[in-house]
């Protein structure tokens, strides 16, 4: 039911976190960088460490300043790329003892499925009862709102360069709903992707289309998708695309009857339903001068998974597990997340691939020509795809 590609997401293998005692002396001093404490909160973080150091006397964590470079780094998507661009990642697979015939860079800690967020009291008010299910319906609504009285934006989309996440979340978001795939048997075989198909330009139609009659929020190419959650919790967007991690937020701002979630609009002829996953992850830099002993507090920090799933409330959560945790079983909103990935197959997505930091790039800079000099569909997939061939991507 659920694919999962070892270049997407590394392998989560129970052997991989067998425990090996290492001799070390007592002044061994690893740094985590302060990422940490950012995604999971300063007193969980404290209580990982003081957890760690007394099951491992003679090994010291500090969360790193901006002096010190971490041994260990904890990221999400949108750096992940950038990480391995910058050949900043240590090679995992001595550690894992796991030969997936790819390079195993980093472990995912928790992970996160993308929906469908939208205002109920504004698609009341336009008389729509429902969220939309397929595409059509969604450029109806979207237009309907936009042009109302309300004074919201009908939907929202998020091309800003600083936004790392942006690409998946907003834009591969719709081709994968669509059934759309940019690596095929052949691009596998290749290393490389592929965009231009009759799906793809029918895809990149719809997202201009939505541009054109100004059915989207301004600053699509200034906002990232953290200002768009901020106006949606205001209400002054009605349907956006966002991580399950803004559930706990949308909930505490505006109340548990105020939005709903579904999955993204597909074509009213789309394939399979697909959905992209975004992760926080786990790291050893490749500078670091212990990397055996970052390694054990990686392998730590994913046997704790489970509670850094339960503090973000995250669905699905570990990807592994086809049990959901505790806090997902009776409570409506996280319920519903893990019905609609249960019912999903996972997207490949770029995310650690050779050449991926410039293969978005690309698509980026051409999809922002064709929403600003209205160029065709049809053209911007072909300068994707003639563009993506050229891309210099190192393999080894």
């Amino acid at each position: 039911m659920i694919v999962i590609i070892a270049a997407l997401l590394v392998p989560l293998i129970k052997n991989s976190f067998t425990k090996t005692k290492i001799a070390v002396n007592n002044d061994i001093q690893l740094f985590l960088s302060d990422q940490c404490g950012e995604f999971f909160g300063k007193e969980i973080t404290e209580n990982m460490i003081t957890q760690f150091e007394k099951k491992n006397p003679g090994i010291k964590i500090k969360i790193a300043d901006d002096s010190e470079e971490p041994d260990i780094l904890i990221f999400n998507d949108g750096d992940f790329n950038i990480l391995v661009s910058e050949s900043l990642l240590a090679e995992l697979n001595s550690f894992t003892n796991y030969d997936s015939g790819n390079l195993q860079l980093a472990v995912p800690l928790v992970s996160f499925i993308n929906l469908l967020f939208y205002n109920i009291d504004i698609l009341s008010a336009a008389g729509f009862d429902s969220p939309p299910k397929t595409r059509e319906q969604y450029t109806g609504y979207a237009k309907t709102i936009s042009r109302g009285e309300s004074g919201a934006a009908g939907a929202s989309l998020s091309l800003n360069p600083d936004d790392h996440q942006a690409l998946s979340r907003d834009i591969f978001s719709w081709i994968w709903a669509g059934g759309g795939a940019f690596w095929t048997d052949d691009s596998q075989v290749n290393q490389r992707p592929s965009f231009n198909t009759r799906s793809m330009i029918n895809d990149i139609t719809f997202l201009e289309t939505l541009n054109r009659d100004g059915s989207l929020a301004n600053g699509v190419f200034d906002l990232t998708g953290k200002d768009y959650i901020e106006q949606f919790a205001e209400g002054k967007i009605a349907l956006m695309i966002a991580s399950a991690q803004a559930i706990p937020y949308l909930r505490e701002k505006m109340g548990d009857n105020a939005f709903g979630i579904s999955t993204v609009p597909a074509p009213a002829s789309g394939g399979i339903y697909q959905t992209g996953l975004s992760a926080i992850y786990a790291a050893i830099s490749a500078n670091s001068e212990n990397p055996e002993q970052a390694w054990n507090f990686l392998a730590f920090l994913a046997e704790n998974s489970s509670l850094f799933c339960s503090e973000l409330k995250a669905v699905p959560g570990i990807i592994s597990s086809i049990i959901p945790g505790d806090y997902v079983k009776n409570d409506l909103f996280y319920s519903k997340a893990w019905e609609i990935f249960q019912a999903s197959r996972i997207a490949e997505m770029f995310t650690g691939k050779p050449g991926a930091v410039e293969y978005e790039a690309i698509f980026l800079e051409e999809l922002r020509f064709c929403f600003e000099r209205s160029r065709t569909a049809v053209q911007t997939a072909a300068t994707i795809e003639r563009r993506w061939g050229e891309v210099t991507v190192d393999t080894e």
